[in-house]
């Protein structure tokens, strides 16, 4: 697949799905896709950037993310940052940290979903509060630096 394509897939697998602000998921997408390539990733990470959610969300199967023609190593990113039911914060850091490329994913990831802008958006303090604390601590987890406010 090109990555033309994957964001074709992506896009089309998430149709209809909005995140907790209400907004196109979509855009979290293109935000992550486009945080991997300002941080310099390459193309397979740019690829699981926009895939990154499809598994954990349902909206693609682990049997279509197998089947795709996609490099090893996307495919281990994508399986890496999907997080798994009854799977703790730390299990689920050290298995993104032991995968190659997936750090980054996840960072980029982290930094939309931690936006001041975009939390913002959410309609009350305590889920803005509650979301902030838990991307510090996945952050704290993976080892990245807190980013400045």
């Amino acid at each position: 697949m090109t990555l033309a394509d994957v964001e074709a897939t992506a896009r089309a697998a998430h149709e209809g799905q909005t995140d907790k602000a209400g907004r196109p998921y979509a855009e979290h997408l293109s935000a992550v896709a486009e945080g991997v390539r300002a941080r310099g990733g390459d193309e397979e990470q740019i690829a699981a950037a926009w895939l990154h959610d499809a598994v954990e969300d349902d909206a693609l199967s682990a049997q279509w993310l197998e089947e795709a023609a996609l490099s090893r190593r996307t495919k281990d990113i994508v399986r890496a940052v999907t997080k798994r039911a009854g799977e703790t914060p730390e299990d689920y850091a050290a298995r993104i940290a032991g995968t190659p490329g997936a750090l980054l994913v996840k960072e980029a990831d982290l930094a939309h979903n931690a936006d001041p802008a975009r939390l913002a958006r959410l309609a009350d303090e305590a889920t803005r509060k509650r979301l902030t604390e838990k991307y510090a601590r996945m952050r704290a987890l993976l080892g990245l630096r807190q980013p400045s406010v």
